[in-house]
Formats: structure tokens, sequence, C-alpha cells
């Protein structure tokens, strides 16, 4: 699953970037891997993570991850396939998310593309180049439902009237998103269509460190502006957490945060964000050999968490041993759990919750 860095030219989307990719800003112990030069794989900060390995001392910790795309600046016209367009708008259909860098800092020094500082416009700009991109699959489909529809087919009329709908909202300047359709209409007829301004996205309000616990005011404008959205806003000083990467020891990391009133780096935050809006969630195993945090989209059964460690086990699943995180920390050790009777034994129709720590019986 992978989350994209969409933005302005000169926003700051590189800068959050290598700051998400220097992992150093979330943790002491885990290295960043880098799989081309603007993909990152970043791990997910769990303080869950740290307490199972205070107790379980294991040989090694693995933490959740999640994909970060860096993808190249874009500018009016994008969707004419000005600039690097063609290949912005490729690169943002392959992601499941989107993290929409706006610039709410003054600087004289700092150049903007359109001679100054508002993030409401850039943030249409942006919205506009992708609408019109939806905006010519959506005509393009109902293009051939409208035959089809002549012929008097019943399930083309329906999709027609929501491929209408789709057309009317994005002329007006509306996200798909922020378009009210139907659950059913929307399975049927507009999540096969992969559009782009569907997909989930949270707005990055990139402010200036005086602003870095509170906020300002273009960061308030933001979030008025996307009340219709269903979208998450946060705000981050980037600039600073760059800084706070630089800096060698976990110790002189967390220094630097508690002098600007902040107790863990906004990046971590915007990661944990990421992870929410790719609809994803953790569970552990834990043992010995490793404390280990896995990634699941939510709502998934316990052979489907289980297939996720190995195809074997989804085919071969036979139970799966459930412990919560917080009987765990409560009792201090899986014997004691089991002492307790508070271990339970869930079968294939088990549907797994955030921190379950869980062990897999399998037979293949």
């Amino acid at each position: 699953m992978k989350a994209g860095i969409v933005g302005l030219p000169n926003v700051g989307k590189s800068t959050l970037f290598n700051c998400l990719s220097n992992a150093k800003a979330q943790s002491a112990n885990f290295p960043f891997c880098t799989i081309e030069p603007n993909i990152g794989v970043v791990n997910v900060p769990d303080q869950r993570l740290e307490k199972l390995e205070e107790l379980v001392n294991p040989e090694r910790v693995l933490p959740a991850t999640v994909e970060i795309v860096d993808i190249a600046g874009l500018v009016k016209g994008a969707s004419k396939g000005e600039g690097l367009g063609n290949q912005f708008l490729g690169n943002i259909r392959e992601t499941d998310a989107i993290l929409h860098v706006l610039r709410c800092f003054d600087n004289d020094n700092v150049v903007h593309v359109d001679g100054s500082v508002d993030p409401i416009r850039d943030k249409e700009t942006i919205d506009m180049e992708l609408q019109l991109k939806d905006l010519e699959s959506v005509e393009k489909k109902l293009d051939k439902v409208k035959r089809a529809a002549k012929t008097g087919n019943k399930e083309a009329q329906k999709e027609e009237a929501v491929l209408s709908a789709l057309k009317e909202g994005l002329e007006a300047g509306k996200s798909v998103r922020a378009i009210q359709v139907g659950k059913d209409d929307y399975e049927e007829f507009v999540k096969p269509l992969q559009l782009i301004t569907d997909k989930p996205v949270m707005y990055v309000c990139n402010v200036d460190e005086a602003a870095a616990v509170d906020g300002n005011a273009y960061v308030e404008k933001v979030k008025e502006a996307v009340s219709d959205e269903n979208a998450e806003v946060i705000f981050l000083a980037v600039g600073t957490e760059a800084d706070i990467t630089e800096l060698e020891t976990y110790e002189e990391r967390q220094m630097f945060l508690e002098d600007l009133g902040l107790s863990e780096p906004g990046s971590a935050k915007l990661i944990r964000g990421a992870y929410k809006l790719l609809d994803l969630e953790t569970y552990f195993t834990a043992g010995e050999k490793e404390v280990r945090a896995w990634t699941i989209p939510v709502g998934a059964t316990a052979p489907q968490a289980a297939g996720v460690i190995h195809t074997d086990f989804e085919k071969g699943f036979i139970r799966a041993e459930v412990i919560s995180y917080d009987d765990y920390v409560k009792y201090g050790s899986e014997a004691k759990v089991k002492e307790a009777g508070r271990m339970r034994v869930e079968g294939k129709e088990y549907i797994v919750k955030d921190g379950d720590v869980m062990h897999f019986r399998f037979n293949v």
C-alpha cells in the first residue's frame, strides 16, 4: 500500500520525503530503506511495539511499514501534459492515498511559483488538474454506457445516472470524494474507475517553527476549505523536522522536540495518519526470536491475517490463539495471560482487532 506526496513545486514535498525517509526522526533503532530514488519504506511508529519488546526481550524487533512516494511537483496544465504532467498523473494513479502538502508559511527567501502564499489557491490548482483528469475518464466511460442505456439496458441506465452525477460534480469543481453517491452504486460503478480524486487524502500544512505546536491562520483556512471532503488535516514544520533528523543521537532529538514543546516529531503523526488513511491496522506476534508488527487491512479475518506471514498459514489455517494487547501488558507475559484464562481461541470467522497479539495453528 502506497501513499503519494503531492503538491506544487517548492512547498516542501521533497524535504518532507527526506525527513520521513531519515527514520532516525521516529525511532532510536530502526533503519529506513529506499526502493527507488522517490519511493521509501517508512516504519510506522508504535509505542505498543516498544512495550512488547520490553516485556518479551526478543532477539529482534520488526515494525510495520508503509510505502511513501515522492511525486514530482505539479504545475498548471498537467492534465494536458504540461511539465511532467502525464508522468505525475500516472504516478499518483498508482498510489492508494494522497498526502497533499500545502505551503502555510511566509518566507521571502523561498520563492512561490505563483508569487504569493495562498494554500487554498494552491489546493485548488492541484484539485483542478486532478479533477480534469478524472472528468476525462468519466466522460470516456459515460459515452460507452449511454450507447448501452439507449437499448433499454436497465443496469446501463442506472450506471448512466451515477456517471452523469459524477460528471456534473467534477465540472462544478468538486472532487469525487465530495460527491454524494449511494453505497451500492459507489461499489458497483465508481470504485472500479479508480479515480484520482476519489482516493483518501490528508492535507499536510507545512508551517514555520513558530506554528509547529498550535498551527496558524493558514491552517485554519485549510480546515474550513476541506470540511466537506472527509479529509484529515495535519500541520508540521517540515524545515524544523529536517533539522531534527540531522541530530546524531535519539537523546538530542528528544531534547530539541521538548524545547519546541512537542512530544514527538510531526512526521511520526503523519506516518500514523497515512497508515490510517490507507485503512490499515496492526497485529503483533511476540516470541523470543522476534516481536513483530504485521500490517492488515481493517476488517481482515484470522486466516487472512495469517496469510500475511505466509500463504501456507492461510491455506492450512486451523485456529488462532489471541491475546489482546491490553491483557498482555496487564499480565506481563504469555504464560501469565494463559494462567489468568485471558487467552482466546478463535476460528476462521474471527475479525482481527488492532493490537491483537496472535499465534497461528495451521496444517499444510
